[in-house]
């Protein structure tokens, strides 16, 4: 593989400083989050994970996507591999199996790395269809393949990765040529099985979290507890916000998990509405500038893979926002950019590298 420096001239500038500019809030706010804590070193290492992301963004813009099209059947094999021996083999930390140890105390998360997967399946198998509409026997040949990983993450358990392949399927399906009647059917299967895997498939604490988003008040000092101290820091940020390190809610630490999953309620307390209304301005031009790239794709399948990846980076924003507004149930799915951690981030900073890989290639036919 030969660098091409030319890179550097043609690449989304403006998507990538939006998205530095949100990684140095996330960065920012983790410091601030973990003073005098446990977790005190996380913010640097966070840095390094960014820096890391940037090097696979920069790594993977030279390598064509319709190369990267090409190896999606060994990719995914590698994928559901890894997660079947994870599920099988993997050390149980924390009472999940989510991750394969590296060296220096690193880790591996298969199933965020996955998602860059899922978004090239998704794009290949579509574009392959060459048709103006998507049949039935398509749409549940497609689910079929995104179930596999998607039952394998669950089992680990990690059912908030799993809903996130969901978004990539189900805007390629409908970008693929969704007939209105497909829409309903596929609708109604959706409530079915949402009750079905609520009776049957959660287990008691997923069912747990369902119940406390319901019922928050009644579960205080249970499951709803997250919840309660989240929207308790967002109201105490008010218009202008505490201040970095000034937050009640992070310093005596009543918000668990304050610089990963409830980040943003944390940024919301010592930043305030002003600070939110800003970092949600940032989010939406990052996703209005993936999917101008996806109307200036060569072919579908680029413009497949801008909108997979759209797809992706929204649901993430909804869920994690409406987690910490108590809106949504808890789950244990990322903030982009923002929350630490060292798979999630370098996977957002691949996800893009897969944007500006169509971008650079939009003039060649």
């Amino acid at each position: 593989m030969k660098l091409d420096l030319r890179i550097l001239r043609d690449i989304d500038w403006l998507m990538l400083m939006l998205a530095l500019a949100l990684s140095l809030l996330g960065v920012l706010q983790i410091f601030s989050a973990t003073q005098e804590s446990k977790f005190e070193n996380v913010w640097w290492r966070q840095l390094f994970y960014i820096a890391a992301g940037l090097l696979l963004m920069w790594l993977i813009c030279h390598v064509d996507y319709h190369t990267l099209l090409g190896q999606v059947p060994w990719l995914y094999v590698l994928t559901v591999f890894l997660l079947l021996f994870l599920v099988t083999y993997g050390a149980s930390l924390l009472h999940v199996r989510r991750w394969i140890p590296l060296f220096f105390g690193f880790s591996f998360q298969v199933s965020e790395f996955g998602k860059v997967v899922i978004v090239l399946l998704v794009a290949r198998y579509l574009t392959s269809l060459r048709r103006t509409t998507v049949q039935n026997g398509d749409i549940l040949k497609l689910t079929g393949l995104v179930a596999v990983p998607c039952a394998l993450i669950y089992l680990q358990p990690d059912l908030g990765t799993a809903l996130t392949y969901a978004p990539v399927l189900a805007v390629g399906i409908f970008l693929a040529g969704l007939r209105v009647r497909q829409m309903a059917a596929i609708a109604l299967l959706a409530v079915l099985l949402a009750g079905f895997s609520y009776q049957f498939l959660l287990r008691d604490f997923q069912r747990a979290r369902v119940v406390s988003f319901l019922h928050p008040d009644q579960y205080r000092q249970g499951k709803g507890y997250q919840v309660i101290q989240s929207q308790i820091a967002i109201g105490s940020g008010q218009m202008w916000g505490r201040g970095v390190t000034q937050g009640s809610q992070t310093r005596l630490r009543f918000l668990p998990v304050s610089h990963a999953d409830f980040i943003f309620a944390t940024y919301g307390e010592e930043q305030g509405f002003i600070g939110v209304i800003f970092a949600l301005g940032l989010y939406l031009l990052l996703l209005l500038q993936i999917v101008q790239n996806a109307q200036s794709a060569p072919d579908r399948a680029g413009m497949y893979i801008c909108m997979g990846v759209a797809a992706l980076f929204l649901f993430h924003l909804l869920v994690n926002v409406g987690m910490v507004a108590g809106m949504m149930p808890v789950t244990g799915i990322p903030l982009p950019f923002m929350s630490a951690g060292g798979s999630s981030t370098m996977t957002t900073f691949l996800l893009l590298g897969l944007v500006n890989n169509v971008r650079l290639r939009r003039f060649i036919s």
